[in-house]
């Protein structure tokens, strides 16, 4: 690039001084320590210049923290500072879907959305933040992206209103360039510039002044390369990475609607209703006779106790069944329905089990079924990426050094996913894992291996080795 262009680069445009740097330093939200482990490499790695290994450490940052969006906002500067325009653009994007407000992301955003080519959606984040976003900038920004004659109108009324600083000039001389006022622009780059350098600068401009070479003005703007960029990578896209809100709407959109109650005939009138359509007339009786009925003693029905409605998603997952009538309440009502009381003759040999002997089994038989329980930590969009995300998560929570990874696929709303979860929980480790998830800001919700969570269309699980 033109010396001149690297020593006029701090009046074009305020984010382009240091862009990843200032992102970088507004990352002080508390994360995991692996999180913020990243986010010192890659600030590290940023005042190094070693930009790749940046973009790595940074991708690590938001895959240990997801939905933070100061990390995103960290990972969005850094592929600028690549050149991935594309991926900056979506992950900047991510940031402010996430909550991040301030005006240097949204700039930073349009000028991503700019180098892209997608000057409409530069121009509507432009629009949104115009009142917070400096005259300097924006003028600059619209310019930039398509809107010369707005970009001039802006930077213009700036200088008029006081604001009569080498930037707004340098600024305004570029926006009647890509407006092509040439003599404009000459004249009021002429008033930083020196004289000697002049054509130098008109001609730089000159070389970038092409419709099509949208993506070369901003690199050259930020100093940055120019590189081919396919985008965003799969595993750090945010709907990969819902939260526990919109995991219980995913579930809640696959549960099934609740039937409406049937009328269900009494025990007598369906024995009427069956005899009339199949049972023959008793012999010896007349066609259309009826005998007379056998004494029948009334059963009183069993009130089920009230099932509690469920006030949210996880619960109905984790608590147990309403218990039945016990079994001496069982007995104690079927003894009516025998004229002598029936006990089964013992075998030959016969001695009762040791009470110590009854408990060890039932303790046994606890154990059996004790480590069903797993804990969903994320959904994705591949097998691929839900595979990667598990060395993610087993680095994040050292608890999960003994768990099971068990991938599910699921379709939601014609969707598929491919969730991740830790197996091998007892219920009660299940729930202290996920607690602890919830700790982080990161979704988590406990299920059962005999009642998968709804939506799942796998006919069995696959479990990894430990």
């Amino acid at each position: 690039m033109p010396k001149i262009a690297n020593n006029n680069r701090a009046i074009m445009l305020a984010v382009t001084t240091a862009l990843a740097t200032t992102a970088l330093a507004g990352c002080t939200t508390k994360a995991a320590p692996h999180a913020e482990y990243s986010v010192n490499k890659a600030q590290t790695a940023l005042v190094k210049g070693k930009t790749s290994q940046a973009v790595s450490h940074a991708e690590e940052a938001v895959l240990a923290d997801p939905r933070n969006a100061s990390y995103r906002a960290m990972l969005g500067a850094t592929y600028m500072e690549a050149g991935r325009f594309q991926s900056a653009a979506a992950t900047f994007k991510d940031a402010m879907d996430l909550g991040d407000n301030s005006a240097r992301t949204a700039l930073s955003y349009s000028l991503a959305e700019i180098a892209a080519g997608d000057f409409r959606a530069a121009q509507a984040v432009l629009d949104q933040w115009r009142d917070d976003i400096d005259a300097s900038d924006l003028g600059l920004a619209f310019a930039l992206a398509g809107d010369p004659d707005r970009g001039v109108h802006i930077l213009g009324n700036a200088l008029r209103g006081g604001q009569n600083t080498a930037k707004v000039r340098q600024n305004l001389a570029y926006a009647y360039a890509l407006k092509g006022d040439w003599r404009s622009a000459r004249l009021m780059a002429a008033e930083d510039v020196p004289a000697d350098q002049i054509n130098d600068r008109i001609a730089e401009w000159a070389q970038s002044a092409a419709p099509a070479q949208f993506q070369v003005r901003v690199a050259n703007l930020l100093d940055v390369p120019v590189v081919g960029d396919t985008g965003q990578p799969a595993m750090l896209a945010l709907n990969n990475h819902p939260s526990t809100q919109m995991l219980a709407a995913e579930a809640a959109a696959q549960a099934p609607a609740p039937l409406a109650p049937v009328a269900t005939p009494s025990p007598a009138t369906a024995v009427a209703s069956s005899a009339s359509s199949y049972e023959l007339p008793p012999l010896g009786a007349p066609s259309g006779s009826a005998s007379a009925p056998a004494p029948t003693e009334t059963v009183a029905a069993y009130a089920a106790p009230p099932v509690k409605a469920q006030q949210d998603f996880e619960a109905a997952f984790v608590e147990e069944a309403p218990a039945g009538p016990t079994l001496a309440k069982v007995a104690q009502s079927t003894k009516r329905f025998v004229s002598n009381p029936v006990v089964q003759k013992a075998p030959a040999g016969y001695k009762p089990k040791p009470k110590a002997a009854i408990q060890a089994a039932s303790a046994e038989g606890r154990d059996a079924v004790a480590g069903e329980h797993l804990i969903q930590l994320g959904s994705f969009s591949s097998e691929a990426a839900a595979k990667r995300a598990w060395g993610i998560y087993s680095k994040r929570y050292s608890q999960l050094a003994n768990s099971d990874m068990v991938i599910t696929k699921a379709v939601v709303r014609g969707k598929t996913y491919y969730r991740v979860s830790a197996g091998g929980f007892q219920r009660a480790s299940a729930k202290n894992m996920c607690s602890s998830v919830k700790s982080r800001n990161q979704g988590c919700i406990t299920w059962a291996a005999n009642k998968p969570l709804p939506g799942a269309v796998d006919t069995g699980i696959r479990m990894a080795s430990r």
